[in-house]
């Protein structure tokens, strides 16, 4: 059983110097940006702000429930609970944000249905988390900042402590 890893708080004045770090990283203009819910909602939000992209949508995606100890789910197909259509996407340099890579699991998986749809899509997280990843060398392309902690941020302060461990 692997130890539970440390938990990291950060404030407001952390997400906007992450944003500020972020912001100067891109190479390329994006037209559109997918924000992975929930997490992506808010980072996306700002990023959509400081780079004028209008263009802006969701996707929701699941993975079947994992029990403890159990890896066998882990590379298990994603269930797309909300998606845009591929109309919005073809031929969209397309910026696809959440808030965490830490699997690689979701992002990975919308990347690639954002490059199904013809879309040319990149990958932008506030924190990456080398030490869970799923993908060996794949890592996101724009990220703030590299951490081996789980992270909480300040829209989910108010959700609780037992609703961080979900």
């Amino acid at each position: 059983m692997q130890p539970e890893p440390h938990r990291e708080m950060i404030l407001w004045d952390e997400v906007d110097r992450l944003i500020d770090h972020l912001a100067p990283q891109f190479q390329r203009e994006f037209t559109a940006m997918v924000m992975i819910t929930r997490g992506g909602i808010v980072p996306g939000g700002l990023l959509a702000e400081a780079l004028d992209i209008t263009h802006v949508l969701t996707a929701a995606v699941n993975f079947p429930a994992q029990t403890a100890g159990e890896r066998t789910n882990q590379m298990a197909w994603p269930d797309f609970l909300q998606f845009p259509t591929d109309e919005l996407l073809r031929g969209r340099p397309t910026l696809i944000v959440d808030d965490v890579w830490a699997s690689g699991r979701t992002i990975s998986a919308v990347k690639n249905r954002v490059s199904a749809a013809g879309g040319f899509p990149e990958t932008c997280v506030l924190h990456y988390n080398p030490y869970r990843d799923l993908f060996g060398s794949v890592r996101p392309d724009y990220y703030a900042a590299i951490t081996d902690a789980f992270i909480i941020y300040p829209w989910e302060i108010d959700r609780g402590a037992d609703a961080m461990l979900a």
